[in-house]
């Protein structure tokens, strides 16, 4: 009877052993097999979340990697699924920065940022210029995080958001016609400027020039303060030198008959006599 069972044991070990190596030499399947790889299709069947955020923004995460590419394997038999981000990315200044998660915190959607409060440092690896600016041009936007103003990735905020219009229908969009976000006090104007928008700061040099009966009521701002801020140009520039030497070299200064540009007066002899050089007196 054991004899039976021995042989009967024996009997079915080879026949197993014919069935793989047998398999194998002949290239059938062999009956051991090796566990299956799966595909995203897979993944699918128990994580509903994460597919559907890389369907609708997955941005390279969608169309160059697959699950697998990230996740080498599944538990039990692999614990640690959760990739670094520097397993993909790298070569740039930005990819260096510690806790990727500080703004990108799904990374099934990597684009959607989500950015914290109070950065700079995250910003400047990318948009390195605009920091240039702002240490180079120093003003109270100097010392603002990128985050104060740009707290949405992308959102490029109206000044008007933090600063009153100079004028009542002064719109937003009119600011950067003078100014740059980055380098404010640095004040740059077309030649189409209106007068407006330099009467709202200064205040004093409009009013005089409204009020004047002379020709300069007339003319722009920026027709004599042209190419720089706060430039003030010489009368000479535009009008040459129309009297004669020999009152030139007796009133030197254009004020001296004239008062000042913004508030120009015609000739005046009263003003001209108080400035003109005294005469000496008869001696009796």
């Amino acid at each position: 009877m054991m004899y039976l069972i021995s042989y009967s044991k024996k009997l079915f070990l080879t026949s197993v052993l014919i069935a793989v190596f047998g398999g194998i030499a002949f290239g059938a399947e062999p009956v051991l097999q090796q566990h299956p790889v799966l595909g995203n299709e897979d993944c699918v069947k128990c994580h509903a979340a994460a597919p559907a955020d890389i369907a609708a923004n997955g941005g390279a995460h969608k169309t160059s990697v697959t699950c697998q590419d990230c996740h080498n394997g599944h538990p039990p038999a692999v614990k640690n699924i959760i990739p670094l981000c520097s397993q993909c990315h790298g070569g740039k200044p930005h990819y260096k920065l510690a806790d990727c998660q500080r703004c990108h915190s799904n990374p099934h959607t990597p684009r959607a940022t989500k950015l914290a409060k109070n950065i700079t440092d995250e910003c400047v690896t990318c948009h390195s210029q605009q920091i240039v600016k702002l240490k180079q041009f120093k003003s109270k936007h100097t010392s603002l995080a990128c985050t104060y103003c740009h707290n949405t990735h992308g959102k490029i905020p109206s000044c008007t958001q933090c600063h009153k219009p100079h004028s009542a229908d002064m719109v937003a969009a009119e600011c950067k016609q003078c100014h740059q976000a980055h380098m404010p006090t640095v004040i740059v104007y077309t030649s189409d400027t209106p007068n407006k928008n330099c009467a709202s700061c200064h205040k004093n040099a409009s009013h005089l020039l409204l009020a004047t009966e002379t020709k300069h009521k007339d003319v722009s701002c920026v027709m004599c303060h042209k190419d720089k801020h706060k430039m003030i140009p010489t009368c000479q520039s535009c009008h040459g030198e129309p009297h004669p030497a020999g009152m030139l070299a007796r009133f030197t200064k254009c004020s001296d008959c004239h008062s000042i540009a913004h508030n120009l007066n015609r000739w005046e002899p009263k003003a001209a006599a108080k400035t003109a050089p005294a005469k000496p007196k008869k001696k009796h």
